[in-house]
């Protein structure tokens, strides 16, 4: 069953959403996900190239009697408009954690929802946050971290540009690599700028300086040290925008201690956890815009750490 919805954690900013509840007729309260996307103005089924990620979750979880909400970006329906107001001084609390947070608020008054039961889905930049998210209001029974990082989004940019330039023609690279350094040496200057000046300074496109100093001010290492909250971390082994070395092994070793989380590698499954065709950077939007679907595997071992969180908290 689906429900269109709307999640406004400010009000000059209300989002599309879709509430998606299990068709089994039961009294039973069930439990639920919000879905926070990866980088970028990305829609409510966080549309890339031809494929849904969260529309195919949604659809997945609900089959397994877990509800769903998915919404649009901010910067996916006001983008612009974030840019005039707020310029420079626009972070991932404006962008992100603010509506998730709502989102989280707004299941948990569903009376159809086990408040209890309340979880974060996140892709890409948004497992990124999982964790902050989770820090700064959300409160949740669990956070799963779908091809996440732990590294600062400096480097996860810089690293990216460097495996593309080894696919490039010997003759390209030259050029690339001094392309590389300039935003290097960008990155390295933002530890010297003073907030004020960050907010001042365009780092590249309408992208400020500011966005990543303030990320870089809340590692998500040290929210994942501090929570005891069940953490599952996936990934695909074909992943080219993540590593399986700097990322997922990284998570492993960063919560060996943690007291209840959870690692799945999935071979040949790219950044959408779907079948990687291509494997490289540079053919990944090629790949993208190929129809595919979630890998089965991935949507069933998700509805299952889900549930098993619940029987742990039963009993």
């Amino acid at each position: 069953m689906i429900e269109q919805v709307t999640v406004m954690a400010n009000a000059a900013y209300p989002l599309e959403g879709i509430l998606a509840l299990p068709d089994s007729h039961t009294d039973d309260k069930v439990p639920a996900v919000v879905f926070v996307h990866g980088s970028g103005p990305l829609d409510k089924d966080e549309t890339i190239g031809a494929n849904k990620l969260f529309r195919d979750l949604a659809d997945g979880l609900s089959k397994e009697g877990i509800a769903s909400l998915r919404y649009d970006k901010r910067t996916y329906t006001y983008g612009k408009q974030l840019i005039q107001e707020l310029g420079g001084k626009l972070t991932v609390k404006e962008e992100i954690i603010q509506d998730a947070i709502m989102a989280v608020q707004m299941l948990k008054r569903d009376p159809r929802v086990d408040a209890n039961r309340v979880f974060l889905i996140g892709h890409s930049q948004g497992g990124m946050l999982a964790p902050r998210i989770e820090a700064e209001g959300g409160d949740l029974a669990g956070v799963l971290i779908l091809a996440g990082t732990s590294r600062t989004l400096e480097e996860v940019i810089i690293n990216q540009n460097e495996d593309s330039i080894q696919q490039l023609e010997k003759s390209q690279q030259e050029i690339a690599f001094k392309q590389v350094k300039e935003l290097q040496d960008k990155f390295d200057a933002i530890s010297e700028m003073t907030d004020e000046m960050a907010q001042q300074t365009i780092l590249f496109g309408s992208v400020y300086t500011w966005y990543l100093k303030e990320m870089k001010q809340h590692p998500i290492k040290d929210y994942l040290l501090q929570s005891k909250k069940p953490i599952f971390v996936i990934q695909g082994d074909k992943d080219v925008q993540v590593s399986v070395e700097k990322d997922f092994d990284r998570f492993r070793e960063m919560l060996k201690d943690h007291p209840n989380a959870t690692f799945k590698l999935y071979p040949g499954l790219n950044h959408m956890f779907m079948t990687a065709v291509y494997g490289t950077l540079k053919d990944i939007w090629e790949e993208y815009n190929i129809p595919q679907t979630v890998d089965r595997t991935v949507v069933e071992d998700i509805a299952q750490w889900i549930l098993s969180v619940k029987t742990a908290a039963t009993i």
